[in-house]
């Protein structure tokens, strides 16, 4: 090979290096102009090969449903008594129960605090039973005090379901006699009773306690009676019964009567005394700390519950709707957010029977 011919392949070579150089920057410099894009777009550029794109979609928290203005009964609806510090983000739950049959829905909740520790389909609307007395306590004693004479009439005696049962037509009773019959046996004939003596009518209770329900902030309820036994139109969700429960709790004579097993009372019949006990089967079967507060229970509804209990200064409350155990579960949802959240060691405690 003759110099000349020595030098001209030397700089084709160097030639050929440059232009490959040129091109990887230019490479180099398309893809950098591609990922600034996809970061200032914020437009996904593919599931990355260790998955971590998908797992951040699915630990994203669910976004809360809009808030309606009106309640279910086209009130404007005010801010809740409660608010309930966590709803609708479950995967952030510090509780996790394993039920072999869940309820429909449910809530652990702190009854102080709002903060909620459990949650299962929280805002879905569904018949309450009587659980819908708990708003009809919570007027009676907003609107009446406690010696107050209560005349029964016919339509109160003549109402279906769990009754006080021995209640005289046109006797008058005293007030917080029928509070303790209206949340202790869960009486119908005592809810019409007190919703008349409040309200004058059946119709204009509900109407109150509809009123009163816009103005907790309670969302998904409507209420079509004062007892709960008729479950057409009546209708409520855990999230909105733990904010009534906050409330009602804060209410002393409510407080007084959920906490009590069974009363001896004053009433207008032979022998002057009307014996009541309560159905809640966490009061029936001594779960430490209760301190109420109501059942219910029609076909449509299945079994409710909603519990508290207060131990070492801790308020919590317990939501079962449609549960097949009701105070099995609210134990258990109970004694894991006393032991798992305040890391508060458990009494001993036997088992409940099956079914309770």
């Amino acid at each position: 090979m003759t110099p000349g011919q020595s030098r001209l392949r030397r700089a084709r070579a160097a030639a050929r290096r440059r232009k490959r150089r040129q091109v990887g920057i230019g490479a180099v410099l398309v893809l950098a102009l591609a990922v600034a894009l996809v970061l200032l777009l914020g437009v996904p550029s593919g599931a990355h090969r260790d998955g971590s794109r998908v797992a951040r979609t699915h630990s994203r928290r669910a976004p809360a449903p809009a808030r309606p203005a009106l309640s279910q009964d086209g009130l404007a609806l005010h801010a809740p008594a409660l608010k309930l510090a966590g709803i609708q983000s479950p995967l952030t739950d510090p509780v996790h129960v394993a039920f072999r049959r869940p309820p429909r829905a449910g809530l652990l909740f702190n009854l102080t605090t709002g903060q909620v520790l459990w949650q299962r389909n929280a805002y879905d609307r569904m018949p309450i039973a009587s659980l819908t007395k708990m708003m009809t306590a919570l007027l009676t004693v907003r609107s009446a005090p406690s010696d107050a004479p209560v005349l029964i009439t016919r339509q109160a005696v003549d109402m279906a379901g769990s009754k006080v049962g021995v209640l005289p037509v046109g006797r008058h009773v005293r007030l917080e006699t029928l509070l303790y019959g209206l949340l202790l046996p869960s009486g119908n004939d005592a809810a019409v009773a007190l919703a008349q003596h409040v309200a004058g009518t059946v119709n204009a209770f509900v109407h109150l306690m509809n009123e009163e329900a816009a103005k907790l902030g309670m969302g998904c309820t409507r209420y079509s009676s004062p007892s709960g036994y008729y479950d057409g139109g009546n209708y409520s969700c855990a999230a909105d019964l733990a904010i009534l429960a906050h409330v009602d709790m804060e209410q002393p004579r409510i407080a007084a009567v959920t906490h009590t097993y069974s009363a001896v009372l004053p009433f207008p019949i032979k022998g002057g005394r009307l014996y009541l006990y309560n159905n809640n089967p966490l009061l029936i079967y001594g779960y430490p700390g209760v301190t109420g507060m109501k059942t219910g229970y029609t076909e449509a509804a299945g079994r409710c519950l909603v519990a508290t209990a207060e131990r070492h200064g801790v308020r919590l409350g317990a939501i079962v709707l449609d549960s097949t155990d009701p105070g099995t579960q609210d134990r258990q949802l109970l004694d894991a957010g006393f032991r798992d959240v305040y890391h508060q060691a458990l009494p001993a405690q036997a088992p409940y029977p099956p079914g309770v």
